[in-house]
C-alpha cells in the first residue's frame, strides 16, 4: 500500500475508536436523560457543526449545492434518513432483546451490507474504480468481513456471560421474534449513514473544490447536506419524548450536563468527517474498506469505554476470555480488510 492508503487506514481506525468511545460522557450525567442528550448532541453534530463549517469555509456553497442537481442531494439524504430510523430501532431493541443481541447482530449485518455493496452498486467520483466482490482484493476484503462477523459473535457472546455472571441480565418488553425483526431490519438500514457519503460525494465535493473550498470542508459540506434526512429523526424522536414525558425543562438544569452532550456531538462530528476523509485516502476500495476498518475499531472503542468504566469488574473466566479473543479478532479482522488494497 501507498502512504496514503497507510494514513487512511489510520485515519478510518481513529474514527471508529472515537465514535465507539465517544459515548463516555453519558456515564456522568445524573439529570439528563437518553432524549435529552440525543436532542442537544444530534442537533449539533447532524446540523450545526457541518453547517457552520461548510458555510464558514466553501465559498458559495449554496451555489455549488445547486450545480450538483437534486438528484445527488436527495440520494443522500434517503441513505441517511434510513441510518436515522435505524438509530431509533436499535434504541427500542435494546429494551425488547437487550444490548448485546441488538449490537451483535446490528453490527453484524450492517457491516456485512456496508462492505459488500459498494463493491457492486459502483459509489461516486473515486468510488466508480472500486474492485468487484469477486476479483482477488474483493475476495481479501470479504475475508475480512467474515473474520470479523467471528468477532462480533465473541463481543456478543462476551456481553451475555458478563450480564450473567453480575447479576444483571436486561429485562426485555415485548415479543422476541419481534424484536429480532426490528433489530435485523435496523442492521440493513445501518449502513445508510456510510452510503450517504459514499454515493454522493464525487459531484458535491467536485463543486464546492471548483469555487475554492479546502479538502476538509468540502467533505463537510458532503455530510451537511447528506445527513439531514437522519437528523430529522435523530432529533424529532428525542424531541417527541421530551414533550410526551414534559421534560423539556430539564435541558436547562444543568450547565455541566449539557456541556457533556455538546462534548458527545463534537467528537461525532469529526468521527464522521475523519470516516469520509479516510475512505477517500484509500483509494477506490476505500467505501468498502474503510466502512469495515471503522466498524471494526467502532466496537473495539465501545468495548474500552466498558472496560474503563468498570463495566467488567468481578468479571472472570469464559466472558473474560470471549471479550479478549474479540478483541485479537477484530483486530485481525480489521488488517485483512486493509490488505484488501495491497492485493
Amino acid at each position: 500500500m501507498t502512504t496514503t492508503m497507510v494514513l487512511g487506514v489510520l485515519v478510518v481506525v481513529i474514527a471508529g475508536l472515537m465514535q465507539g468511545s465517544g459515548g463516555w460522557p453519558i456515564k456522568r450525567m445524573r439529570r439528563f436523560q437518553y432524549e435529552h442528550w440525543a436532542f442537544m448532541a444530534m442537533l449539533s453534530a447532524l446540523i450545526v457543526i457541518p453547517w457552520a463549517v461548510t458555510l464558514l469555509f466553501c465559498p458559495r456553497a449554496i451555489e455549488a449545492y445547486r450545480s450538483v442537481g437534486a438528484e445527488v442531494v436527495l440520494k443522500s439524504n434517503l441513505f441517511s434518513l434510513s441510518w436515522g430510523v435505524a438509530n431509533i430501532l436499535c434504541m427500542l431493541c435494546f429494551v425488547r432483546i437487550g444490548f448485546s443481541l441488538t449490537g451483535g447482530v446490528l453490527t453484524g449485518i450492517g457491516v456485512s451490507l456496508g462492505v459488500t455493496i459498494p463493491m457492486v452498486f459502483k459509489g461516486s467520483g473515486l468510488f466508480k474504480e472500486a474492485a468487484d466482490v469477486g476479483s482477488p482484493a474483493g475476495l481479501t476484503v470479504l475475508a475480512g468481513v467474515a473474520v470479523m462477523l467471528i468477532g462480533v459473535l465473541l463481543v456478543s457472546l462476551a456481553g451475555f456471560g458478563r450480564d450473567t455472571a453480575l447479576q444483571k441480565t436486561q429485562a426485555t418488553s415485548g415479543r422476541f421474534v419481534t424484536g429480532l425483526a426490528m433489530v435485523v431490519l435496523a442492521g440493513a438500514l445501518s449502513c445508510g449513514i456510510s452510503f450517504a457519503f459514499v454515493y454522493s460525494q464525487g459531484p458535491i465535493v467536485a463543486a464546492m473544490k471548483a469555487r475554492g473550498a479546502p479538502e476538509i470542508a468540502a467533505n463537510f459540506a458532503v455530510w451537511a447536506v447528506g445527513l439531514l434526512g437522519g437528523a430529522i429523526v435523530n432529533v424529532l424522536y428525542p424531541a417527541y419524548l421530551m414533550t410526551k414525558n414534559k421534560s423539556w425543562h430539564v435541558l436547562t438544569t444543568s450547565a455541566g450536563e449539557t456541556a457533556l452532550a455538546l462534548l458527545i456531538s463534537a467528537n461525532m462530528s469529526v468521527a464522521i468527517a475523519l470516516m469520509g476523509k479516510g475512505m477517500l485516502m484509500l483509494g477506490a476500495l476505500g467505501a468498502s474498506i474503510g466502512f469495515g476498518v471503522q466498524q471494526a475499531m467502532q466496537m473495539l472503542g465501545g468495548q474500552a469505554v466498558g472496560f474503563i468504566g468498570g463495566e467488567w469488574r468481578g468479571v472472570r473466566g469464559t466472558p473474560r476470555l470471549q471479550m479478549y479473543a474479540a478483541i485479537v479478532v477484530l483486530i485481525l479482522a480489521a488488517l485483512i480488510m486493509a490488505y484488501g488494497n495491497a492485493v
